[in-house]
C-alpha cells in the first residue's frame, strides 16, 4: 500500500508531464492544468485502491485524458453553436460611473456585496436572495441596508461629505451615483430614493 508521501511524489514527479501532454492537445494551459489537477484530485480520493496499481500515474493520465476529450468535444459543440449565431452585437463601453461603482463594490464585503448585485442588478426579491444564499429575509435586508450605506460612503465626494450636517441620517442617504442604464449594468437607487432603505426595515 503506498501512503501519502507516495502520492506527493507522484504528483511532483507527473504533473507537468501530463499537463503539458493535455495542452498540445487543448491549447490551453490553464484549462489543462485545471483537468490535470482534477485527475490527480481524483486519485487521491481512490488512493487506497489506485495506490495499489502498478502504475498509478498510468491511471491519473487515462482520467486526465478523458477529462480532456469531454471537454474538447464541448468546445467543438459551443464553437458550432457560435458560428452559427454570427457575432454579438457590440457591447458599450463601461462608463466612468459604473466604473467606479464596481470598484466601489469590490470594497464592500462579500455578502453584502452579493446580496447588492442580485437585488440590483439581477432585480431579485428579497425572498429570493434569502433562498438562492440560505439566509434569512431579515439577515438580506440587513445585507442591503448596511451594504447601501458603505456604497453610500465610498461614491460621495470628500466635499459632499463635508457638507453633512447632523441631520443627516447615514442610514437613509441615498447613494449619488447612478449610471445609465444598459445590459448588466446595475441599478443603483437614484437620489432622493429612501423607498428601497424603508423595505429593508419592513
Amino acid at each position: 500500500m503506498r501512503t501519502e508521501a507516495d502520492f506527493t511524489d507522484l504528483y511532483e514527479s507527473h504533473f507537468s508531464e501530463l499537463a503539458a501532454q493535455i495542452c498540445a492537445y487543448l491549447g490551453d494551459a490553464t484549462e489543462s492544468q485545471d483537468l490535470v489537477q482534477e485527475a490527480f484530485l481524483r486519485a487521491w480520493q481512490r488512493w487506497d485502491k489506485v495506490g495499489g496499481y502498478e502504475e498509478p500515474v498510468a491511471w491519473v493520465r487515462r482520467v486526465a485524458w478523458n477529462l480532456a476529450t469531454s471537454r474538447h468535444r464541448r468546445n467543438q459543440v459551443v464553437r458550432k453553436f457560435l458560428q452559427k449565431s454570427g457575432p454579438p452585437e457590440n457591447a458599450p463601453a463601461a462608463s466612468p460611473d459604473h466604473v467606479a461603482l464596481v470598484d466601489a463594490l469590490q470594497k464592500v464585503p462579500a455578502k453584502r456585496r452579493k446580496a447588492l448585485v442580485l437585488h440590483y442588478m439581477a432585480d431579485l426579491s428579497i425572498a429570493s436572495i434569502a433562498q438562492a444564499t440560505g439566509a434569512r429575509e431579515g439577515t438580506v435586508k440587513s445585507w442591503l441596508h448596511r451594504g447601501r450605506k458603505e456604497l453610500a460612503a465610498l461614491l460621495t465626494d470628500d466635499s459632499e461629505a463635508e457638507n453633512r450636517t447632523e441631520a443627516d441620517d447615514p442610514d437613509t442617504m441615498p447613494i449619488r451615483l447612478r449610471p445609465r442604464r444598459t445590459r448588466g449594468t446595475a441599478k443603483v437607487p437614484a437620489p432622493g430614493d429612501r423607498a428601497s432603505v424603508k423595505e429593508d426595515r419592513r
